[in-house]
């Protein structure tokens, strides 16, 4: 196989070996020999210098701006590796280190990367090609870092060439979830994927939906901000603007685009909300830009910045207006800060960061706590190499634990213990004090398994390599005049959700929400948003929900549809109300008057009932067809009366099946017995013989009254069976809902009406052949009247009823029903009370007989004349009657006879004298 030799050139820049690099071994910050070496990467410095010189040449340059927090980092990665040496964890095995400061730069750190691929034990740091690495063993059996996302990008892509582990305390860019680019990343904290869902739920929750996002123009950035975008959409949350700012401090345009950024955000004055996911270095140029602009919004920082001591305490920070922000769930760092106390006694030798660290507090020891921070933060190694050592050197314990980022230094501290037990569990059947007892790619293998306990709880690498922790939710309060960092609450990253550890707390988080960021005002209940032509859906109009709708919460993009049949709503409304159920009830004012009439009515029936039983032998009551056809007419109107009752108050299946059957059937009965007496009076006043036979076959008085009533029965019948009538809830009012029955059937309804009409015409017709009897007898003539009553009243009743709706309808069956039933009652039975009580001289037998007798004889004589038939001829002579009729003794035969001129004699008989008494005779006795 052939081999290919790559080298990693080294170049001298300076002359103060402490900064320069010389050879490969100069390349390192800090290093420690062991059996098994891990290697790491941080970003000690937050740039690298640039050449001046043209052209430019490929050299590793010298970097600036000091970060005291990765340093730390760097001393926590010490600490946990000499933490395991004294332990028992890898008995009779050493780790070493070796760590390199990439400058925040992919070009150095993979340099860095280059000589954790060359092979182990090279005299030449060089990198073999192979086609199989199986058996490759390189300089390094794992690597912590790096400090960011988009170098930790470049640097695994390198590593995987090996399958080197790479574990990374600080990157976390989702994209690095991807195994099958990043196979051997692994990291010790979760993606941005649950940061930028906390950021949104927190945006959220806090009512808050227009919202400013400013992200640094590199891979982390990019994919913090995409990954945002897509949470903020999926939670109607908008983003007003974005603005990139460049990755590199050296870039000429970054000052520029701060300035745009700044301009910006005082702009859109509705936007009270910055989300930031920039690097320290860049929102400390950002926020001292904002300070000076006094800008005050709630700006909601990311993992990189939101623990930063050196951006709390910068001067007028307070201005800037609240800070809320997402730092990785800290552990417990106890020992690591008993490990600061005593760095001042450890050995600077292997270490350059500490060596020049020692160095920047000589440099800046004149200065006060910010200054001095901004002096050692401003500090380029270049710079450094004029410094000749002569200032006396003042250490500060005090500045380093202040700085100390609890979750940054736990995470590297697990990253370092995830990677010792992975070589634990493969060192158990092996020496691993052989640095070929195993390869990196079967130490990538255990720490896919490997299980830590963190707080007496298991944490391990999931399917995607990133532990699962959780976040805290800090804010930055002020507490006696100084900015604290404080843990407000924790965020669940597999639950969601938000925990508090008491109500002050959680006060505090509630505090946010009376900052107002949004494009519109929210709609208030009763509302709903109509979207504007602006891109943005948080940008709306509020509009009122129509009639029938409503909207119980606000900003709701629709309007939620009532339930017609049972509920109504307003115009903007936010609930709906249930219709008022309407009926005829018995407290209703028209229904006690209807309620009156018909107990009056009632109490009418029993009157004259009491009034015909007292007077029972009296002609009058004789006449009318004795008291068993007036008890039966009197209880058919009771029932009538007593029918009105179910057409009141709430419907019920009872009722709407009675109310008419019990109208119809009685009504039908009453109407029966009054054609009875009816035909009764004809039949006893006619004098045709014809006509009198045709009634004496139509005068059977049990079997008419039956047979009427009994097909009116079965029209009721057939009706409640196959058309039986029901309760209807009818919704033709809007706001209300009408209790009624339905007739199931029309027709039926129709038939059951049109049967009692035909009876009452023919009733009318043959009482109005009797309309002309003895006037103290005229009870055909009432009875005439009292159908026309009823005629009037149904004939009125139909369009009415076809055109009335709501409660009152059952009233103008009601009020028909009582005209129609009065009519009747009072025109068949009034007159002949007002005779028994107020003339009771004509209510005697011979006042009776006495009346007859004159009627008959009156009838006697107009029967003889209408049997003389003249001919329609002669209509134009008078008719005479000759004297000899008058004088003539034909008399005796019974003979008269008339004379019209122009015609021949006419012989017509006259009724003897005793006619006239034997005709009365044969009236009373048929009556």
């Amino acid at each position: 196989m052939a081999f290919v030799i790559f080298l990693i050139p080294c170049f001298v820049v300076g002359t103060d070996i402490a900064f320069s690099c010389q050879n490969a071994d100069d390349f390192v910050g800090a290093s420690s020999p062991g059996d098994i070496v891990i290697g790491g990467l941080f970003a000690v410095h937050s740039e690298m210098l640039r050449p001046e010189e043209d052209p430019i040449k490929p050299v590793i340059q010298n970097c600036a701006g000091f970060e005291i927090q990765v340093f730390l980092q760097t001393l926590a990665m010490i600490h946990a590796i000499e933490t395991i040496n004294n332990s028992t964890l890898l008995s009779g095995v050493t780790l070493g280190y070796e760590i390199y400061d990439t400058c925040a730069e992919v070009t150095k750190a993979m340099a860095s990367a280059l000589r954790f691929l060359s092979k182990f034990n090279s005299s030449e740091d060089a990198v073999e090609f192979k086609c199989n690495y199986s058996d490759y063993i390189p300089r390094v059996k794992a690597v912590t870092g790096a400090s960011y996302s988009e170098v930790s990008m470049a640097v695994s892509r390198l590593l995987a060439l090996q399958l080197i582990p790479q574990v990374s305390p600080a990157s976390s860019a989702e994209i690095l979830s991807d195994k099958i680019r990043f196979p051997s990343f692994f990291r010790t904290i979760p993606s941005d994927f649950h940061q930028t869902r906390a950021m949104t739920r927190l945006i959220c929750e806090s009512g808050w939906n227009w919202i400013g996002v400013i992200a640094t123009d590199d891979d982390n950035g990019r994919f913090a901000l995409e990954s945002f975008g897509v949470q903020a959409m999926a939670n109607n949350v908008c983003i007003a603007f974005k603005e990139m700012l460049p990755a590199y401090l050296s870039d000429s345009t970054f000052h520029t685009k701060v300035d745009r950024a700044i301009e910006k955000i005082v702009k859109e004055t509705r936007v009270n909300v910055i989300v930031v996911f920039m690097r320290q270095f860049h929102v400390l140029k950002l926020l001292k830009k904002a300070i000076e602009r006094n800008v005050n919004k709630i700006w909601i920082a990311s993992d990189n910045w939101s623990a930063a001591v050196k951006i709390s305490t910068i001067p007028n920070i307070r201005q800037l207006g609240t800070v809320v922000g997402f730092g990785f769930k800290n552990g417990d760092i106890s020992s690591f800060q008993e490990f600061l106390k005593n760095l001042h006694e450890k050995p600077t030798g292997n270490n350059k960061f500490l060596r020049e660290y020692i160095m920047l507090l000589s440099v800046c020891s004149h200065l006060e706590y910010h200054d001095f921070q901004t002096c050692i933060a401003n500090q380029s190694q270049d710079n450094l190499l004029e410094n000749d050592g002569s200032k006396p050197q003042i250490w500060r314990d005090d500045f380093l634990n202040a700085n100390v980022e609890p979750g940054f230094i736990h995470s590297t501290m697990l990253a370092v213990y995830a990677i010792a037990h992975a070589i634990k569990r493969q060192c158990k059947d092996r020496d691993c004090k052989d640095p070929s007892a195993f390869t990196p790619w079967e130490l990538l293998e255990e720490l896919k398994r490997v299980v830590i306990i963190d707080d007496d709880k298991e944490v391990k690498f999931d399917s995607n390599g990133d532990m699962s922790t959780s976040y805290d939710v800090l804010l930055w309060k002020e507490i006696d005049g100084h900015m604290e960092i404080t843990t407000m609450a924790e965020y669940d990253a597999e639950k969601g959700g938000f925990i508090f550890e008491d109500e002050e707390k959680k006060q505090d988080f509630l505090a946010l929400k009376k900052v107002q960021s949004t494009c519109s005002q929210p709609c208030r209940p009763g509302q709903v948003k109509k979207v504007t032509e602006s891109p943005h859906t948080c940008c709306y109009e509020c509009i009122y929900c129509p009639e029938n709708h409503y909207s119980n919460q606000t900003d709701m993009d629709y309007c939620y549809r009532c339930n017609n049949k049972t509920y109504w709503a307003p115009i903007n409304s936010s609930m709906c109300y249930r219709k008022t159920i309407y009926f005829l009830a018995w407290t209703d004012w028209f229904a006690i008057f209807l309620l009156l009439l018909s107990a009056f009515g009632v109490v009418l029936v029993l009157s004259i009932c009491v009034i015909f039983t007292k007077n029972l032998d009296t002609p009058v009551v004789k006449a009318s067809g004795g008291l068993t056809v007036c008890y039966i007419i009197l209880f058919s109107h009771f029932l009538i009366f007593l029918s009105t009752v179910f057409f009141i108050d709430v419907p019920t299946e009872f009722k709407c099946k009675t109310r008419q059957a019990l109208f119809g059937i009685s009504f039908t009965l009453c109407i029966s017995c009054i054609l009875i007496k009816s035909l009764k009076i004809l039949l006893a006043f006619s004098f045709d013989p014809k006509l009198q036979n045709f009634l004496k076959c139509m005068y059977k008085p049990i079997p008419t009254v039956i047979t009427c009533t009994g097909i009116q029965v079965i029209i009721c019948t057939f009706w409640l069976i196959f058309r039986t009538p029901f309760v209807n809830q009818n919704f033709s009012i809007p706001r209300a809902i009408i209790l009624e029955c339905n007739e199931g059937s029309i027709v039926a309804f129709g038939i059951m009406l049109g049967y009692i009409a035909a009876l009452a015409f023919i009733c009318f017709i043959f009482a109005f052949k009797g309309r002309k009897l003895p006037e103290n007898y005229n009870e055909a003539k009432f009875i005439t009247f009292g159908m026309l009553i009823y005629f009037i009243a149904w004939i009125v009743f139909i369009p009415v009823y076809a055109t009335t709706f709501g409660k009152y309808l059952p009233a103008v069956e009601i009020i028909v029903v009582l005209i129609s039933n009065y009519g009747i009652l009072c025109c068949t039975f009034l007159p002949k009370c007002y005779i028994i009580i107020y003339k009771q001289e004509t209510n005697t037998k011979s006042a009776f007989l006495k009346m007859v007798y004159t009627y008959s004889s009156k009838s006697a004589g107009s029967v003889a004349v209408s049997q003389v038939s003249l001919d329609s001829k002669s209509s134009s002579f008078r008719a005479t009657v000759t004297d000899s009729c008058k004088t003539e003794n034909d008399s005796v035969n019974g003979n008269c006879h008339f004379q019209v001129p122009g015609q021949p004699l006419i012989k017509g008989k006259v009724p003897p004298k005793n006619a006239a008494r034997t005709m009365v005779r044969k009236r009373v006795s048929s009556i």
